[in-house]
């Protein structure tokens, strides 16, 4: 398939001899989208022989051989199931054998453990609950309770990576919690992802830990994923990034184009997300606005799925927003945890068919049910999911206290400046970590106007770089590099981050 988001597009600018009143130049001539729009915006510029154009990290044959279990049935017999318990709303019936959220939390469970039996332990499921206090969209208390199964990483078994779908679903009026609400795509699609993924990867050793968690209660106030992302916050697990799913159900939508089919949206915060109001500040102060750790991690994922578009068919369209206008999800309690967290959901949409009572008014037919749902499409989303997991679990950990010379590429502070730090040069500090996996580090780069890094420059097991490009002109960003190749997300670089701390 033609893909439209990875794009490198730097053409040649004929070169000038310096002092040659002779010479003449040209600007590069435009390239073009798929749509055969010009991408003007692109550019040839800033010119500069730092690095080399970024290709994207290339999927191995383990993770060839992941992608490919994906069992497009398992996903339908997940959904069709969950959407058969009649409702799973939050306050719903928990003693009910065939409906209701305590039905559909048991089955669930059950799914999981099933799933970890071949691991011979390894891979771990546990039913985390509280009984949640009258709240906001909480009339009486209740039993919210998360099905998480953890795979502890061989190598750095504290770091983690979380990837979440809720089970609980919803009506029109989000305290009606007895009348039908399938939730079919919102979000049994996202729980079929958790679960797919949770079963191929059972048997598997991952360097870094992975878990794998259905929550409740997002509907009514992200209350699970709250109380997972608080429980791992509180017992120090180093959670180093959450990929959350939440409508993945299909790509066929109005206004409907075949590429839909084979893209997913990926959202990811800004700085009003930061917990470290002192980083947010600085990171807006020198421009750093779209270079958090959740649009560093949608880099990422965008990335890996683009080393691995064989096996995954699909696209990541990264969108500069926490969610989409006045929505929220589960990712959020992550954010506000001070994990790197980002969503999935389908590129467009059907409101007729979420949050909606079933039925027919006027001639049209409303509610989320499993006729409106793709298999093939869900899958397809899972796969991008896993591409990511683990290969973020496989890589090393980000970059630490990665920091810029405020001194070196800027004006003199008085007459002793020695002019070696009056040059456009950008020099870099980081702090080497201690991993066995660790092979190096590699600096990566793109123009402001770029989304994605188009440039990456490997200076090996080193502490500080100086590159030949200012900071004034493009984005730098960090990532370690593993003795398997597999690269880390990218860190943006502070002033000082030991003045302001973690993010």
């Amino acid at each position: 398939m033609s893909r439209l988001f990875w794009v490198s597009c730097f053409s040649c600018i004929t070169s000038i001899a310096l002092g040659d009143s002779n010479a003449s130049w040209s600007l590069p001539q435009p390239t073009f989208g798929i749509d055969g729009s010009p991408l003007w915006n692109a550019g040839a510029w800033p010119p500069s022989n730092v690095g080399v154009p970024l290709v994207p990290q290339a999927a191995d044959s383990e993770l060839t051989d992941l992608l490919s279990q994906f069992n497009t049935s398992r996903i339908q017999n997940i959904i069709e199931t969950l959407t058969n318990f009649g409702t799973r709303h939050t306050l719903s019936t928990q003693t009910d054998p065939t409906r209701g959220i305590g039905a559909a939390r048991d089955w669930i469970a059950k799914e999981m453990r099933a799933l970890a039996a071949p691991s011979n332990g390894s891979m771990v499921v546990t039913t985390p609950s509280y009984i949640q206090p009258v709240a906001d969209r909480i009339p009486f208390p209740v039993n919210i309770t998360n099905i998480v199964a953890t795979i502890k990483g061989y190598g750095e078994p504290n770091r983690a990576y979380v990837v979440t779908g809720h089970y609980d679903s919803r009506r029109l009026d989000v305290m009606n919690y007895t009348g039908d609400a399938p939730g079919s795509d919102d979000n049994a699609s996202g729980v079929a992802v958790v679960l797919e993924m949770a079963r191929i990867c059972a048997t598997k050793q991952p360097y870094a830990t992975m878990i794998f968690a259905a929550v409740a209660g997002e509907e009514q106030n992200l209350y699970g994923s709250n109380f997972l992302a608080q429980s791992l916050k509180n017992a120090s697990v180093d959670v180093e990034a959450n990929l959350n799913n939440d409508i993945v159900g299909t790509g066929s939508n109005e206004p409907y184009d075949p590429v839909n089919e084979h893209t997913i949206r990926l959202f990811g915060a800004g700085t009003n997300y930061l917990t470290n109001t002192s980083i947010a500040d600085v990171m807006i102060s020198i421009g750093g606005e779209n270079d958090t750790p959740a649009r560093n991690l949608g880099r990422f994922v965008q990335e890996v799925n683009e080393g691995a578009v064989a096996s995954t068919d699909m696209q990541v369209a990264l969108v500069y927003r926490a969610d989409r206008f006045f929505r929220g999800g589960d990712h959020e309690s992550f954010l506000s945890a001070g994990v790197s967290a980002v969503r999935f959901t389908e590129p467009n949409e059907d409101f007729r068919h979420q949050h909606q009572d079933p039925r027919v008014q006027d001639g049209t037919l409303y509610g989320d049910d499993i006729q409106f749902v793709d298999y093939d499409y869900t899958a397809r989303v899972g796969r991008v999911n896993l591409a990511a997991m683990w290969s973020i679990a496989n890589a090393p950990a980000l970059p630490i206290n990665v920091t810029f010379d405020v001194i070196v590429g800027e004006p003199a502070a008085d007459t002793d400046t020695p002019v070696e730090d009056l040059l456009n040069e950008t020099q870099f500090y980081w702090q080497i970590q201690n991993s066995s996996l660790l092979q190096g580090y590699e600096l990566v780069w793109r123009p402001s106007s770029q989304q994605q890094w188009t440039h990456s420059y490997y200076v090996g097991m080193v502490d500080q770089v100086t590159v030949n490009l200012s900071k004034d002109n493009v984005v730098f960003g960090l990532r370690a590099v593993g003795k398997n190749g597999k690269k880390s997300p990218a860190v943006f670089p502070l002033p000082d981050p030991a003045e302001y701390g973690p993010y």
